[in-house]
C-alpha cells in the first residue's frame, strides 16, 4: 500500500513529463540566481555538465542536486521514492538559496545607498575646500569678529608712564656708570661673555641690558648682527616641568595624542617640536630678569644649552624611518635647534641662589644702590621728559620715600596726574602744557599710596647713652638697625639677667654673649652684676653677626654711662678676643648710612678695600678691635688695651 507522501507526489507529478518540466523550471530559477556562466563552472567542478544537458530525467535531477549542494558524489535517483527525496532536498536548498540572495540584495541596496551618500558628502567637502581656497576661510561670523577686533585695535590709551620715562640711552642711567662700562666691555668684545647683573631693584639693570646690545651692535668688532634679537623672559614665571610637556624657555615636543599637534601632524601621528626662547634668541641676547627665582632644575637644563649651543629634542612617538615626517622635523630631532646666544641675567638675590655651574660660566657685574642725590636727579629727568615743572623741594621730597629709580619715576607720574586733576578737576577746558607739580601733589600721592619715608631715622649731631646704629643689608639694599641698651644694678650681686629680642634671631643673641665676654675681658666689667636689656627697635631677624660691634658699644655705653655719637653707624663682627672681623654687604651698608645722614661709618679693616673711594659725604673708618673703636668714638675711659687702626676719609662732593 502506498504512503501518504508518495500519493501526494503522484498527484503533483502524476506524469513524468510534468516532473521534467518542474525540474526545468528549477534549472531556470537556479540560473536566475547564480547566472548561466556560474552554473556551467560549478557543473564542471561537480561533474554534472553532461548530466545537466541529458534528456534523461534522473540524470537532470542528479545534476541539479549536485549543483545546489556542490557535491559530485551524489548518485542518480532511479526510483520514485529516491526522486521524491532528492526533489524535496532540492526544494529546501533552493529556498535557502533564494532567501540568501534576497538578503544579499537588500544589503547590497543599503550599501549602495550608503556609498552614494558618502560619495555626495565627499563631493560636498571638495566643493567647500574649493570655495575656501578661492574665497578664504572667512564666514559671516568670523568676519564680524574680525571687524570687532579691528575696532578695538583702533582705540588705545597712551603708553604707560614707566615706558615713557624709561631711559633711552645708557647716558640716562643714573648712578651706574661703572657697572654699565663693565657690562659693555663684556658683551661688545669679539668674544662676548655671559653676564649676571646683581643689585637692588629699580636701579636700571633691565634697561642697561637692553640698551647695551644696541650699543654693542655698532662696535666694529662686534659679533652681533644688526638684526640680533633681544629676548626677555622672567625667572619668576618659569618652572621646571618634569614631564617636559611645556617648556617655553628651552622648547618642548608636542606629542600627537595627549597634547595635540597641527592637523597634518596629528593625523599622521608625528610629534611636533616647539622652539623655545633660547632658539629665538639665537645670535642675540637672552635676558632673564630675576634669574635667581628660577628652579634649580631649570637652571641646570639651561646650563646644558649654554654648553652645547643647541637644544636637543626627543619623543617616544618619533619614528626616524617614517616616510611622512617633514625634513625640518627630522633635522630638529637629529641635530637639535640652534641656540647660540649671550645670556644676561639680573637678580636681587645673593650669588648663592644661582647655580654655581652657571655662575662659573658668567661674568658678574654689581649695580650700586642709588644715593638720595641720584634719586633727585632721576626725578628731575622724569619731570623734564613729561614736559612738566616741579616746585622747589619736590625732587627731594620724592627721594625721601624711596631709593629705587623705578619707584621714584612712578611717584612722579602719579604726582603729575594729580597736578593735572588739580588744574582740571571736572571740565574739558584747555590743558596746561607745562603743569607744575607741587609738594601738595606729592603729599596726596604719598597719603593715598600709604608710603613711608625710606629712612625714618636720621643721623644727629648729639650723643646718647646706650644707643647705637648698626647696619644691615637685604638683597643689595642697606638699612639702619637701631639698637638700644639699658643697664641696672642687679638685685643680687652676681645674679644679673640679660633680656634680648627673641625675634632678632640666634646669631644676634650670640653677638650679645660675645659682647658680654669682651666687656669682661677688655674692660673688666662682669655683666652678671647688672640686669641688661637690649632691644632692636622695630624687631626683625638679624641674620648674621655683623651687628656684634654695635651691640658691644651699646652695652658698654649703657654700663659705663658714656654717651655714643648719634651720627655714626657701625658694622662688624666681634670675636671673644675683642677683634673686629669682616662682614658682607659693606658697600650697601655705607650707602644706607649716607642715605640716613650719618657723618661717619665704622667698618672692619678687612673690608676697607671694598669701600668705593668715590663715596662722598661720609667718613669711612676701618677698625681692627673694640679698643680702637672706643678710642675713635671718644669712649675709652675704661679701655686697657692699645690697638691700631686706619682711617680713610672719602673726598667730599664739591
Amino acid at each position: 500500500m502506498s504512503s501518504q507522501p508518495e500519493k501526494r507526489f503522484r498527484r503533483k507529478f502524476g506524469v513524468e513529463d510534468e516532473l521534467s518540466r518542474y525540474v526545468s523550471a528549477l534549472y531556470e530559477m537556479l540560473g536566475g540566481v547564480l547566472g548561466a556562466d556560474k552554473i556551467v563552472l560549478r557543473a564542471g567542478k561537480v561533474s554534472a555538465l553532461k548530466m545537466m544537458r541529458s534528456q534523461n530525467l534522473p540524470d537532470r535531477l542528479c545534476a541539479l542536486a549536485r549543483l545546489l549542494f556542490e557535491d559530485p558524489t551524489i548518485e542518480r535517483a532511479t526510483t520514485r521514492a529516491q526522486q521524491r527525496k532528492v526533489l524535496g532536498d532540492v526544494e529546501d536548498a533552493m529556498a535557502d538559496l533564494l532567501a540568501q540572495r534576497h538578503a544579499e540584495s537588500a544589503i547590497d541596496k543599503r550599501v549602495s545607498e550608503r556609498m552614494a551618500q558618502r560619495h555626495q558628502e565627499y563631493l560636498n567637502d571638495l566643493k567647500m575646500e574649493a570655495l575656501r581656497e578661492s574665497g578664504g576661510p572667512e564666514t559671516p561670523g568670523t568676519q564680524a569678529k574680525l571687524e570687532e577686533l579691528e575696532a578695538l585695535s583702533q582705540r588705545s590709551l597712551a603708553a604707560s608712564a614707566l615706558q615713557q620715562l624709561r631711559p633711552q640711552s645708557l647716558r640716562e642711567i643714573v648712578g651706574q656708570e661703572a657697572a654699565v662700562k663693565a657690562l659693555l666691555a663684556k658683551i661688545s668684545s669679539p668674544y662676548p661673555q655671559h653676564v649676571i647683573l646683581y643689585g637692588p631693584p629699580g636701579v636700571g639693570k633691565t634697561t642697561a641690558a637692553r640698551l647695551a646690545l644696541e650699543v654693542a651692535k655698532m662696535r666694529p668688532h662686534t659679533p652681533f648682527a644688526k638684526d640680533a634679537p633681544f629676548i626677555e623672559a622672567s625667572g619668576t614665571t618659569m618652572r621646571w616641568d618634569p614631564r617636559e610637556t611645556v617648556n617655553p624657555l628651552l622648547g618642548s615636543v608636542h606629542d600627537p595624542i595627549f597634547q595635540g599637534s597641527r592637523r597634518e601632524f596629528a593625523e599622521a601621528g608625528i610629534p611636533e617640536p616647539k622652539l623655545g626662547l633660547v632658539t629665538k634668541a639665537h645670535g642675540g641676547v637672552l635676558f632673564i630678569d630675576e634669574i635667581g627665582e628660577m628652579d634649580r632644575a631649570l637652571q641646570g637644563r639651561l646650563l646644558k644649552v649654554l654648553e652645547d649651543r643647541r637644544v636637543r629634542f626627543d619623543s617616544s612617538y618619533y619614528d626616524e624611518t617614517a616616510p611622512n615626517v617633514p625634513e625640518y622635523v627630522r633635522r630638529l630631532f637629529r641635530e637639535g635647534a640652534p641656540a647660540d646666544f649671550i645670556l644676561i641675567g639680573a637678580t636681587t638675590r645673593d650669588p648663592d641662589d644661582i647655580d654655581p655651574a652657571i655662575r662659573s660660566r658668567c661674568a658678574e657685574v654689581y649695580f650700586s644702590p642709588l644715593t638720595q642725590s641720584q634719586v633727585v636727579s632721576i626725578v628731575q629727568g622724569a619731570v623734564k621728559r613729561l614736559g612738566a615743572k616741579a616746585a622747589r623741594g619736590v625732587p627731594q621730597s620724592i627721594a625721601s620715600y624711596t631709593i629705587e629709580g623705578r619707584k621714584a619715576v612712578q611717584i612722579v607720574a602719579e604726582a603729575y596726574g594729580q597736578a593735572l586733576y588739580r588744574l582740571h578737576p571736572g571740565t574739558r577746558g584747555e590743558v596746561v602744557k607745562n603743569p607744575t607739580i607741587s609738594e601738595d601733589d606729592v603729599t596726596t600721592v604719598v597719603q593715598t599710596s600709604r608710603l613711608v619715608q625710606h629712612t625714618p631715622v636720621r643721623g644727629r649731631a648729639v650723643r646718647e647713652i646706650g644707643k647705637a646704629f648698626g647696619l644691615g643689608v637685604l638683597r643689595y639694599t642697606g638699612s639702619l638697625i637701631e639698637i638700644e641698651a639699658v643697664a641696672f644694678p642687679a638685685s643680687q650681686t652676681g645674679k644679673g639677667t640679660i633680656r634680648f629680642n627673641d625675634t632678632a634671631g640666634s646669631m644676634a643673641k650670640d653677638s650679645v654673649f660675645n659682647a658680654a665676654s669682651v666687656l669682661r675681658a677688655i674692660a673688666g666689667i662682669d655683666v652678671a652684676d647688672f640686669d641688661l636689656h637690649i632691644n632692636v627697635v622695630g624687631g626683625g631677624n638679624i641674620d648674621g653677626p655683623s651687628a656684634g660691634l654695635a651691640i658691644f658699644l651699646a652695652l658698654y655705653s649703657a654700663i659705663v654711662k658714656v654717651p655714643l655719637p648719634q651720627d655714626v653707624a657701625i658694622t662688624g663682627e666681634i670675636s671673644i678676643a675683642g677683634k673686629v672681623r669682616g662682614v658682607g654687604g659693606v658697600i650697601e651698608k655705607v650707602y644706607a648710612a649716607r642715605q640716613a645722614g650719618m657723618r661717619r661709618v665704622l667698618v672692619p679693616k678687612e673690608n676697607a678695600r671694598d669701600v668705593d673711594a668715590a663715596l662722598s659725604g661720609v667718613d669711612v673708618v676701618a677698625v681692627t678691635s673694640v679698643d680702637y673703636a672706643l678710642r675713635e668714638l671718644g669712649m675709652n675711659k675704661r679701655s686697657t688695651r692699645r690697638s691700631t687702626g686706619s682711617r680713610r676719609k672719602a673726598p667730599r662732593r664739591p
